[in-house]
């Protein structure tokens, strides 16, 4: 029997042990798509105790907290930060094959030195090392401890970016934090804030938006701004690509209704995201910008849930609503003009895996490798299964020596343990093909193959 989650953990064999061991640990870390605060790291943000660090904002743990029927005043209500945590621990101890079992007791491990499973018999050590540890502990801490190199933070056009410029400015921190250009809000005119923002995208872009033509204008002077401050990376959160061509006619008057009021149909909605995102793959083509496409997630399903405790609380779940022929169309109506940006492509649904894998195939060229990729398993799919299931598929229909590998998407600065997660899981699946007989034993190539996706790729693709 092994020991549990020990050095050799997922990993099965002679050939994945010195793929992980020798190369894949040893690379630095490029978090191109997380939602941590930029303010936190800005003031080097220092934790009062464990509960404040772990289960703050993180709604993996508390939909599991909710599964095995914890009140919600443990969860995000008024109870005591060590409550929380006791019922947390009692949680986990039922989360059986569960991903946030084993990121759980990689962050114990790495950054408190607590080795032990967490259950209510050792919940009470365990919050009282933690919480030694963090008087100790900022987060900047965490961040060179993990060894990360680059970390693209999420911000909305209208965002001031002092945070990031106070980063910059402070020479002794050494990891670069720049951000990443999220324009979901000027995108969803259906909302029923829309007018309210866009008077303050109005304001940040300094031009007077009262057409499409005007909204585009506006983003691009805030584009201006964002480029100055580092940003060469988007990310879009959509329903699905969708691919409803209109004129630019249909378009002003759906977007100036809108102004005056009137919420689009649905079709007209469509129509209008669209023309948006058309506009935004020309503008990140010609900046050389990576846009980022978040597809397949229906947000918000508990309304009274929703009404009580507001949005990213842990009541979204996978969207089946999705189209690879739009897809393909979105990404040819911009390929045919030469204005394709560099792409990567994500869906929450994992029976999306092999349409992406095709779709991709279709738009490589020589201008980049891998050019459009297939993001790595997102979400609900970053677990043992979703990995090996996304990046199986990358092989079968694609180079997966040319993926750019993993990414957080998390807003817990102890998520840094999900590399390595997934950094063992992709050394053990290429040392078992090895093992096999499925590829040679051919450790010169495969270890810079392991580094390259762990960290090499990343940084060519984004040109960090």
């Amino acid at each position: 029997m092994k020991q549990f989650m020990d050095k050799d953990f997922l990993l099965s064999n002679e050939t994945a042990k010195t793929l992980y061991h020798e190369h894949a640990a040893k690379m630095p870390i490029i978090d191109y798509h997380c939602h941590i605060s930029p303010k936190e790291i800005a003031e080097n943000k220092k934790y009062n105790n464990i509960t404040e660090l772990w289960l703050g904002g993180d709604h993996y743990k508390w939909r599991q907290m909710r599964s095995n029927g914890v009140p919600e005043k443990y969860i995000t209500g008024d109870a005591s930060d060590h409550d929380k945590f006791i019922k947390w621990a009692e949680t986990l101890q039922k989360a059986v094959g569960n991903p946030l079992y084993h990121w759980s007791h990689l962050e114990l491990q790495r950054y408190f030195g607590f080795n032990k499973p967490l259950s209510p018999a050792t919940a009470e050590e365990c919050w009282e090392l933690c919480n030694e540890k963090l008087k100790n502990l900022t987060v900047r801490d965490i961040i060179e401890q993990s060894n990360v190199d680059v970390i693209c933070t999420t911000d909305d056009p209208v965002d001031t970016l002092e945070w990031h410029q106070m980063i910059k400015a402070d020479k002794s921190f050494k990891t670069r934090v720049i951000p990443a250009w999220r324009p979901d809000k000027a995108m969803n005119i259906e909302k029923k804030d829309y007018p309210e923002y866009i008077a303050k995208l109005e304001k940040k872009g300094g031009v007077k938006i009262d057409s499409f033509e005007s909204l585009v204008k506006a983003l691009v002077k805030c584009m201006d701004f964002f480029a100055e401050n580092g940003c060469s990376v988007s990310d879009h959160a959509l329903e699905y690509v969708m691919f409803k061509p209109a004129t630019a006619e249909e378009i002003e008057r759906i977007f100036k209704a809108r102004l005056n009021g009137t919420v689009p149909s649905y079709e007209d909605e469509l129509k209008f995201k669209t023309a948006f995102m058309t506009a935004m793959g020309k503008e990140y083509h010609r900046r050389d910008w990576v846009m980022q496409l978040h597809y397949g997630t229906k947000r918000d399903n508990n309304t009274l849930m929703f009404d009580r405790i507001g949005p990213d609380t842990g009541f979204d779940c996978i969207n089946t609503n999705g189209s690879s022929a739009e897809l393909a169309a979105f990404l040819n109506n911009l390929a045919k003009t030469d204005t394709l940006p560099k792409t990567i492509i994500y869906s929450l649904n994992p029976a999306d895996n092999a349409a992406i894998g095709t779709v991709i195939g279709c738009f490589q060229d020589s201008t980049a490798v891998g050019k459009i990729q297939q993001g790595s398993a997102w979400w609900f799919n970053d677990n043992k299964t979703g990995m090996i299931d996304q990046m199986t598929s990358l092989a079968n229909l694609g180079l997966l020596s040319n993926f750019i590998g993993m990414l957080t998407d998390s807003r817990s600065f102890l998520s840094y343990t999900r590399h390595e997660y997934f950094r063992r899981i992709l050394c053990n699946m290429l040392g078992t093909w090895v093992e096999n007989g499925e590829y040679p034993a051919d450790l010169d190539f495969l270890g810079r193959m392991v580094e390259d996706v762990s960290y090499n790729n990343t940084k060519n693709y984004f040109k960090f």
